[in-house]
Order: C-alpha cells, then structure tokens, then sequence
C-alpha cells in the first residue's frame, strides 16, 4: 500500500542524505533579513534593544551558535536565531521600532536558506577548495562571515569557532549540491 501524504509533516532539504560527521544540517533557523539606514540612530537603537549592537565593520557578525547578527551590507543584516522562532523575534522586532517602522525593512527568510555546519581541522582546507575568499585565519577567522560562491553555489559563510567550526547557509535547491560537494572536499583531505 502506498505511504499517504502528511501535509502536516515538515521535511528540511536533506532529511535523509547521508552526512559525515564533521558535517551536519542545522535545519530551520529563524532567519530575519532586516534593512535599515545607517544614519537612522532611532531605528537602529530600538533593533539593539531586542538583539543588541549591529555590526558594522563589513564581513563580521556578534553572538555565536544559539543567535548572531550578521552584517551583509551597510545597510542589511541577517538576524538569525534558534529554530522556528523567527515570528517572534520579528514580532520583538516590530515592537520595539514601534513608529520608526517607515524606512525599515524586516522580512522571515527563514525558508530561504538552509544551513550547514562544518567542524574540524580538515574545515578550512575543504572550504578553500571550492571558495575564493582567503579563510586563512589572518583574514578570516570566529566572528567573520562573508557572501561568496562555494562550487559556484551562492551562499553565506559564517565561522564560529577557532576549532574550526563554521556555518553555511545555502538556498535548499543548492542544499543537496553543496552537502555532497563538502563531502566529497571533506574525503580528499
């Protein structure tokens, strides 16, 4: 007998794909694209009140694997938290801009992207194989993230940790691509 159709039943774009274990998904985070001028201190003072300071030294987040802000432009930002939680935060979000709303922009991307996370001392070298920003830790290191291509994929690396240990966030029709792509770098090192 055929399996019906669970409407109900939330899949991420890798369930089931067989990952190594330096190599794991971090489905469903709340991801929070928020646009806002820089200058607008009003605007920018009640966003810090619900997720503290924004970045704005380019290519840099703040906080760390259970919620972070990244900077992706001078004017945009990618806030990201626990899963399934992003109608709250801009919930918080919206609540605490109040009326300086106008000129803001904030906007769930959670369905936008899945991540990946990637640990260990081989991280780094599988990553620079197929990515042409300078990971080295001299450039690049916890607390940097950057948009770039990986295997001409479009996505976001964010690195955590000095283990390494690094996120990508990647556009689930690429997710399946990019894991099989890590695995195969991951191997040859």
């Amino acid at each position: 007998m055929a399996e019906s159709f669970d409407a109900t039943r939330r899949s991420s774009p890798l369930d089931g794909f067989g990952l190594p274990g330096r190599l794991r998904e971090v489905p469903y985070l709340a991801q929070i694209d928020l646009r806002i001028a820089p200058d607008d201190r009003a605007a920018l003072n009640a966003v810090a009140s619900v997720v503290g300071p924004l970045p704005t030294d380019p290519n840099t987040f703040t906080g760390g694997p259970d919620g972070s802000v990244l900077w992706l432009g001078p004017d945009e930002w990618l806030l990201v938290g626990p899963p399934d939680g992003a109608a709250a935060l801009e919930s918080h979000l919206r609540l605490a801009l109040g009326e300086a709303v106008t000129g803001v922009a904030i906007v769930d991307v959670s369905a936008n992207r899945t991540t990946l996370e990637l640990r260990g001392p081989n991280a780094r070298a599988a990553l620079e194989s197929g990515c042409s920003i300078d990971l080295h830790p001299r450039a690049f290191g916890p607390g940097h993230c950057a948009q770039t291509l990986l295997a001409r994929a479009g996505v976001i690396i964010q690195q955590l940790t000095d283990e390494p240990m690094y996120r990508i966030f990647v556009r689930p029709s690429f997710a399946i691509y990019v894991a099989t792509w890590l695995k195969d770098a991951l191997e040859e090192r």
